[in-house]
């Protein structure tokens, strides 16, 4: 039956996040990249392509660490759970999604804001 399968995964999915960056596994990604700018797949660049993706991924990762306690909960746990699909996920990918969650909610709280506070009301 179809129901107690998406009763499972709704539940996976609605696991909180804890509160710090997550472990998220990178090679394959890389090793995409990588293999993408190479001419065939034994090009000796490829591995220093997949190096520097690492290297990147391991500053993005850094970067995140700083500025996780500042994102939003709801987003840590739905830009996690996004980064996660698909098998491929990326540091980058994470922050972001949670840089876009983050400006969407400010232009959301600024247009809710009174457009212009100074104007006296009319009577």
């Amino acid at each position: 039956m179809i129901l107690p399968a998406l009763l499972a995964l709704g539940a996976q999915l609605a696991v909180p996040v804890s509160d710090s960056v997550p472990t998220l596994n990178v090679d394959q990604v890389c090793t995409g990249i990588a293999q993408q700018g190479g001419v065939t797949f034994h090009d000796p660049q490829i591995a220093h392509e997949k190096k520097d993706c690492l290297d990147g991924e391991q500053a993005t990762r850094d970067e995140l660490v700083k500025q996780w306690s500042s994102f939003n909960g709801s987003d840590k746990i739905a830009c996690t759970n996004e980064s996660k699909m698909g098998g491929q996920s990326s540091y980058t990918e994470l922050l972001t999604c949670l840089e876009m969650a983050r400006d969407v909610r400010a232009l959301h709280t600024k247009a809710q804001a009174p457009q212009n506070a100074a104007t006296p009301a009319k009577h």
